[in-house]
């Protein structure tokens, strides 16, 4: 996979994990905050952004590469964040090797399959037949900024880096992915895989209070997890790196991993 790295070698490990059709340049106008205090490992997921192709895109084997990205930069303990799908990801890996997860942040990850809210229509039309196929290949960036904005609730700067590798994406990959996130929800929702880690790992969960992908109400059931700490952001959508990336980032930085002897930043 392609990785990125930022911050001191030395600073606490933060690793980021975007969502699907999107890159490790979903965190950009986050990076350069929280690279001023913790060492930041942005992945590009196979398929996604500078990462080639993979076989397989079900959940466990994303987490699986991830892990051992992880076990060659010989990090341990690290806090790890998932935007969106990448929330399953960072799950997955904490249920695999919680060895390699001190804490987990999940940024706007849909918690079931019934908290998902019907797709703006631009979307239905991307990712389904009839049209779907044919349009993927026609998308030009304009489509593809419209697109990731109809999931947002304010206007947004997209990082060109963000938009290029969108467009690299296949239809393929992207359905694959989708069909894969689709089936670990269905096997067991997120709050109860959480909980059955029996609050060994300490959950920070952020959510836009204006999220037009996943209900809102839906980030509580994450409470149910032991000492879960669940904060909503007023007026933000999907995209909370992009929409409120100073609150994200704040956020992001109180959530420390256990015997990692960092105090949180202040609020």
């Amino acid at each position: 996979m392609h990785v990125t790295q930022d911050g001191p070698r030395e600073a606490p490990p933060l690793v980021l994990i975007h969502g699907s059709g999107a890159s490790g340049a979903t965190w950009d106008p986050m990076v350069a905050r929280l690279a001023g205090q913790r060492r930041v490992v942005r992945v590009d997921l196979p398929g996604c952004g500078r990462s080639p192709a993979a076989a397989a895109y079900d959940v466990p084997a994303q987490a699986g590469r991830v892990a051992a990205l992880l076990d060659e930069l010989g990090l341990r303990s690290a806090v790890v964040a998932g935007h969106s799908s990448g929330g399953y990801v960072a799950t997955a890996l904490a249920e695999r090797r919680p060895d390699l997860v001190g804490a987990l942040a999940l940024v706007s990850t849909g918690p079931a399959m019934d908290a998902l809210l019907p797709e703006p229509f631009l979307l239905r039309a991307l990712l389904g037949p009839p049209f779907g196929p044919v349009l993927w290949t026609l998308r030009t960036d304009a489509m593809i900024r419209k697109g990731l904005l109809a999931t947002s609730a304010r206007p947004v700067e997209l990082p060109d880096d963000l938009v290029a590798g969108v467009r690299g994406i296949s239809y393929r990959t992207f359905r694959k992915v989708l069909r894969a996130n689709s089936a670990y929800l269905r096997e067991r929702s997120v709050p109860e895989r959480l909980a059955a880690l029996g609050g060994r790992v300490p959950l920070l969960v952020i959510f836009g209070a204006a999220d037009p992908r996943w209900d809102p109400a839906s980030a509580l059931r994450y409470e149910s997890v032991p000492g879960a700490r669940v904060e909503m952001l007023p007026g933000v959508g999907h995209l909370p790196p992009l929409e409120a990336p100073a609150a994200t980032c704040d956020l992001m930085l109180t959530c420390t991993a256990v015997g990692s002897g960092v105090p949180p930043a202040a609020p």
